[in-house]
C-alpha cells in the first residue's frame, strides 16, 4: 500500500514539565491521594531531565485534571478525541487532494477511552465522510496500535484495490490520568500527552512513491501485567513496571532480527514509538548503528502520545528526507500485551 498523506495534530494547550508540576500542586488530589514520598517522586521527575520539555493536553478544564470522576473523564474523552482526530484527518485529506466523501474506509485506533459507537463514528460525521464509508475501530492495543491499524488498512486494500483508505491514531491520555502511590502510576502522569496522526493510503503510488509493507508482530503474553490498563473506581489506571524498557528492547530486537535476516533491502533507519527516555536508551543500546534522534525529538516536544507517536516520528523524518531507493526505513511500536510491531517504509 502506498502513502498519499500524513498529518498530525495536537491540542492547543501546551505545558512545560515545570508548568505541569505547578498544575499538579494546585490539585487537592495531589495531597489527598499521594504520600510525601510519592509527591517527592512526582516533583523530581517533572523538574528533572525526563527527555520531555512539553506535553499537550486536550482536557477542557485542565485545572481539574486529577479531580474528575470516572464519568467526567469519559465525557472528556468523548468531547475531545473526535475533534482532535478529525483535525488530523481533514489535514491529511487536504494534503492528498481527496474529498471527504471520496474516502471509502476509515480505520481508527485508540486506547485512552471507550466509546460505543466508536471514535470513527464521531470523526466520520465531523469530517464529512459519506454514510456508506466502512468504519473500523481498533481498541485494546495500547501504545503499539498504529502499526496493527496500518496492517488492517493493508488488508482492506488487498480486498478492494480501488479503495482510498484513511488510518487514524488518536489518544487523549489526559482523560486517562490517575493518581496513587504506585511509582509506575506516578511516572505515567509525568510522561503522557495528547495527539493524533492520520494517513491516507491507496494501492497506487502517490507523489512520494512511499510504500508500507512487510508487517510483523511479536507477543509476550506472560509479561502482560508489566504494562496494561486496569480499572479502579471506573477509571483507567496504567500499570507500568520498571522492566518495560528491557521488555521493549528485547521484543523489538526479535522483530529486527527477523527483518534483517530476510532478502529485502537493508534497513537504513529505525523510527520508533517514543516510549520514554529509558525506553529509547534501552533501544539505543540494542541498535547502536541506528540514530534514534527523531524519536527523541518527538518525545521532547510532545511526551509519549501513545499510539500516534511512531507516526509523528515518521512525519518528522519525512520533513528532512525520504528513504534511499537502496534501503528501507523500519517503523516499530510496542506496549500493552506485551507486544511489539513493525513494518517497512520505502520507495516503490
Amino acid at each position: 500500500m502506498f502513502l498519499h498523506a500524513l498529518a498530525t495534530a495536537n491540542p492547543a494547550r501546551s505545558l512545560t514539565q515545570p508548568e505541569c508540576l505547578l498544575l499538579a500542586k494546585s490539585s487537592p488530589a495531589l495531597h489527598d491521594q499521594l504520600d510525601r514520598r510519592s509527591r517527592l517522586l512526582l516533583s523530581a521527575i517533572l523538574r528533572g531531565d525526563s527527555g520531555i520539555d512539553r506535553r499537550q493536553f486536550a482536557v477542557r478544564d485542565i485545572n481539574r485534571l486529577f479531580d474528575m470522576d470516572a464519568d467526567e473523564l469519559n465525557e472528556e474523552f468523548r468531547q475531545t478525541a473526535p475533534p482532535l482526530g478529525a483535525q488530523a484527518l481533514s489535514e491529511a485529506l487536504e494534503q492528498a487532494g481527496v474529498r471527504p466523501d471520496a474516502l471509502d474506509a476509515l480505520v481508527v485506533c485508540t486506547c485512552t477511552g471507550y466509546l460505543c459507537p466508536g471514535v470513527s463514528s464521531y470523526v466520520s460525521e465531523i469530517a464529512g465522510l459519506r454514510d456508506n464509508a466502512w468504519l473500523q475501530d481498533l481498541v485494546g492495543l495500547g501504545c503499539g496500535a498504529a502499526i496493527p491499524a496500518l496492517r488492517a488498512v493493508d488488508g482492506i486494500l488487498a480486498a478492494h484495490p480501488a479503495a482510498t483508505v484513511a488510518c487514524l491514531a488518536v489518544e487523549v491520555c489526559s482523560a486517562a490520568f490517575y493518581l496513587d502511590n504506585d511509582p509506575g502510576v506516578i511516572i505515567s502522569s509525568c510522561l503522557f500527552g495528547d495527539g493524533a496522526a492520520a494517513t491516507i493510503w491507496k494501492s497506487q503510488p502517490g507523489p512520494s512513491g512511499l510504500r508500507c509493507h512487510s508487517f510483523d508482530t511479536h507477543h509476550d503474553p506472560q509479561e502482560r501485567d508489566r504494562i496494561r490498563f486496569e480499572q479502579r473506581q471506573g477509571k483507567l489506571r496504567n500499570l507500568l513496571h520498571p522492566s518495560v524498557p528491557s521488555l521493549a528492547a528485547g521484543a523489538v530486537s526479535k522483530l529486527y532480527a527477523r527483518a534483517a535476516a530476510g532478502s529485502q533491502r537493508p534497513i537504513g533507519r529505525i523510527l520508533s514509538h517514543t516510549g520514554g527516555r529509558d525506553v529509547l536508551d534501552a533501544l539505543a543500546k540494542e541498535f547502536p548503528q541506528h540514530d534514534l534522534g527523531v524519536s527523541r525529538k518527538i518525545l521532547r516536544r510532545h511526551g509519549n502520545m501513545s499510539s500516534p507517536s511512531v507516526l509523528f516520528a515518521l512525519a518528522e523524518a519525512l520533513r528532512d528526507s525520504q528513504p534511499e531507493e537502496s534501503t528501507d526505513w523500519w517503523l516499530t511500536s510496542f506496549g500493552a500485551g506485551f507486544s511489539a510491531h513493525a513494518c517497512r517504509v520505502g520507495i516503490s
